[in-house]
């Protein structure tokens, strides 16, 4: 009786360290650009499960994933990679390869003669003020977020057959509607910040994000800073975060900002 006990206490103990290695595989690999210059990091997510994680300066990664799991590696101004991890590949490292997308500049045709008479010359090349206006406006309008819904695609219900779910309650579609309110509600409105609260906003960037990368590139404290004030000029941080700040999200757009101020400036130290 003691050895049927002790057996099952071995089994249940074995049990949970296996679980416990199978919940923890990981895989590892290395994502190429073809552009030494391009700094910034690539987001590795694990649509299977949900996980995210950043890669280093260099393209080195590491994620919680298994077999079957599909993965996505994405970077800004290239096309995403999709992959679908295989059992060989739970044992080796990866190589990922990131085209960048390709920037088709239209042909420009030249239809007007140029008559020699400067004002005359100008006033055609030149667009009219109601066409810069149009332009200007057309801009606005395509930047601006969407404040009236999408028609619903659907098909007409001449063509359908009959409706089985008429008068059920749709217990999902109540729950999907409830999270949407609760989510408005919490989710806080993007306002633009005035310089004490970007001042604030910094204050925090320097005490709960890891800036190590930074110090890496032989950069001190002043330097640091300038480069802040300059992710916060070009990325609108303290507008779009300092209500809702994510270290992650954070740490990611000063990793894009820091690969276009490393292009401008010549900075010492190695890479990651």
């Amino acid at each position: 009786m003691e050895l049927i006990y002790t057996g099952r206490i071995l089994f249940l103990v074995l049990f949970c360290i296996a679980s416990g290695l199978w919940a923890q595989q990981k895989i590892s690999g290395k994502v190429i650009t073809g552009n030494e210059l391009d700094l910034t990091p690539v987001l590795v997510v694990n649509i299977s499960t949900g996980k995210s994680k950043l890669s280093d300066m260099s393209g080195k990664f590491e994620i919680e994933a298994k077999e079957n799991d599909e993965v996505r590696f994405v970077k800004e101004g290239y096309y995403r990679v999709d992959k679908k991890i295989t059992s060989e590949e739970m044992n080796s490292p990866l190589n990922i390869i990131l085209k960048r997308m390709e920037i088709q500049i239209p042909e420009v045709k030249i239809t007007y003669k140029p008559t020699g008479n400067l004002a005359k010359d100008n006033q055609h090349l030149n667009e009219s003020r109601k066409l810069q206006t149009l332009k200007s406006d057309m801009e606005d309008y395509m930047k601006s977020p969407l404040d009236q819904p999408l028609p619903n695609n659907t098909i007409s219900k001449t063509f359908t057959g009959h409706d089985y779910n008429v008068g059920q309650v749709n217990l999902f579609g109540v729950f999907n509607a409830v999270s949407g309110l609760v989510k408005k509600v919490t989710k806080p409105k993007i306002t633009k910040a005035n310089y004490n609260e970007t001042q604030d906003f910094l204050k925090r960037v320097k005490n709960e994000v890891n800036l190590s990368f930074l110090k890496k590139y032989g950069m001190d404290e002043e330097q640091i800073d300038t480069f802040l004030l300059y992710a916060e000029k070009t990325r609108s941080l303290a507008k779009r975060y300092r209500k809702d700040f994510q270290i992650s999200v954070v740490e990611y757009e000063l990793k894009i900002a820091f690969g276009e101020y490393s292009k401008m400036n010549k900075l010492e130290g190695t890479r990651e």
